[in-house]
């Protein structure tokens, strides 16, 4: 089973049991979904999937903070709310030492000596990661371990 046709079936599930927050998320994530699907001529790979659940997770981060900062709990509460139930789909994200290690490597197989050399170190390690790396995360430690 996709994971396109998991988030189907859990909405479903979502919408009998009469919870509003999970169906109204899954809904959005299914158009999201359904959208990638047809920007790429109906292919929809268990990756792509993921790429457009990490992005709305993004924005749902992003979203609480923006919403906290202007003294709107009740607005942040829900984006959290949305944020766990998308989150149920992401495949387990790699410890801040899992990075730390995956990066070490990728800068000794890259020879990288500086700052300049950040873009090629990011975009291995993000491919290495597969999805389970925190782009926030690995930039951070890539500049500390360069500097």
């Amino acid at each position: 089973m996709s994971l396109m046709d998991k988030v189907q079936q859990d909405m479903y599930i979502a919408m009998k049991s009469g919870n509003q927050i999970k169906t109204s998320t899954l809904r959005t994530l299914l158009s999201k979904l359904k959208d990638k699907k047809i920007d790429n001529e109906g292919n929809l790979t268990d990756s792509d999937s993921i790429k457009v659940i990490q992005k709305l997770v993004k924005q749902r981060k992003e979203s609480a903070d923006i919403y906290r900062n202007a003294d709107r709990e009740e607005l942040a509460i829900k984006e959290e709310a949305e944020l766990f139930e998308l989150e149920t789909y992401l495949p387990e994200m790699m410890s801040e030492n899992e990075i730390r290690q995956l990066i070490q490597d990728v800068i000794q197989e890259t020879g990288a000596k500086n700052m300049a050399d950040i873009g090629k170190i990011m975009a291995s390690v993000m491919q290495h990661g597969a999805g389970k790396v925190d782009g926030k995360k690995a930039n951070k430690i890539v500049r500390e371990l360069l500097q």
